[in-house]
């Protein structure tokens, strides 16, 4: 199946644009968030380039931040880019667990691949299990308490791209036993599956 990035801008302007004020905008060098300012009315989620896998990515940072953070360019996060000490790196997987946790969810609601991002390829080495762990039992707490809302409702939204309802429970199980192996998974958001 091929994905198009182009379906994710017009699921996100139907699920948020007018009660957020926010849309979806491909073609960016890099990803960011912009808050509406004098320039534009609207919030601005920009993914990099038409990569299918950086809309959802961005698109769960979008669905983690509150209110306040929503104000904020790049929700008011730190990021230092690849080439990361140890200490970066630890920092950078903290807040990095439930993004991922529900772009994983976003992949699976669309039928496309994923895999935990350490996104520090050039950086020091560090051991990626305890991070995929946390990621999975992210997911797992999701599946089990629910999921908030506007995830709840784009995941929703991903599953008309295929038609087809998800076996949530399946999820942990399938990937703990392909993608958690040490070494498993890809590591780098700049360069997502199309």
């Amino acid at each position: 199946m091929k994905h198009d990035s182009q379906d994710l801008v017009q699921l996100f302007e139907h699920c948020f644009a007018d009660r957020y004020n926010t849309r979806l905008v491909g073609g960016g060098a890099e990803p960011i968030y912009l808050p509406a300012d004098a320039e534009d009315p609207m919030h601005r989620i920009v993914f990099t380039r038409d990569y299918f896998r950086s809309a959802l990515h961005e698109i769960a940072h979008w669905c983690v931040a509150g209110a306040e953070r929503r104000k904020r360019v790049d929700f008011g996060y730190w990021y230092a880019p690849d080439g990361r000490t140890a200490e970066q790196q630890a920092a950078f997987e903290q807040v990095e667990v439930k993004p991922q946790a529900l772009e994983w969810l976003f992949c699976a609601a669309a039928d496309h691949a994923f895999c935990v991002s350490l996104d520090n390829l050039s950086g020091e080495t560090t051991d990626p299990a305890p991070f995929k762990r946390r990621v999975v039992e992210q997911v797992q707490t999701y599946l089990r308490e629910g999921i908030p809302e506007r995830p709840a409702c784009f995941i929703d939204a991903c599953s008309t791209i295929t038609g087809r309802t998800v076996a949530w429970t399946r999820l942990p199980s399938l990937w703990i036993g392909s993608e958690l192996r040490p070494g498993a998974g890809g590591q780098n958001r700049q360069r997502p599956q199309q």
